[in-house]
């Protein structure tokens, strides 16, 4: 979002952006079955053995919509996040809460002629988006290769 004064002579004298908006994603080819990859997605409390990023995790129910859970990322706090969408050996996404914004982690498999690809992607929006970007986006686009890859 940004924001222009202009003078009376048609001159910008105040210019202010806000990133109100950020995402990053990796993506890779694998020759895993999407079985073993939906696997180890839904199995929570293992999410730390493919992505280097997780401390601790745990969910509280069943791996499905509505379900909530809590993560603790390496050097951060421990956060809430609930499951919003599911499709079972296709995609999942969960949703942290940070002050004034929101971070999904948005999970995909899709079969290509070349293999599965499997990709992470995550959306940050909100009014706080530009400080949340710029003190933990650039960690996570850092770690997104990295839990893809395993």
């Amino acid at each position: 979002m940004c924001t222009y004064y202009i003078s009376n002579d048609n001159k910008i004298f105040y210019h202010h952006c806000v990133i109100i908006m950020w995402q990053t994603e990796a993506k890779r080819l694998t020759t895993a079955p999407k079985e073993r990859v939906w696997k180890l997605w839904s199995q929570v409390s293992d999410w730390n053995r493919w992505d280097n990023e997780v401390e601790k995790s745990e969910i509280f129910g069943t791996f499905a919509v509505g379900t909530k859970g809590s993560l603790k990322p390496v050097g951060g706090p421990k956060t809430s996040f609930e499951i919003i969408a599911c499709q079972h050996l296709s995609t999942f996404t969960d949703r942290s809460f940070l002050p004034l914004c929101s971070i999904d982690f948005i999970h995909t498999l899709t079969e290509t002629e070349h293999g599965l690809e499997v990709s992470h992607k995550v959306v940050m929006q909100g009014a706080m988006t530009w400080l949340f970007s710029r003190v933990i986006g650039k960690n996570i686009a850092h770690g997104l290769p990295g839990a893809v890859k395993k």
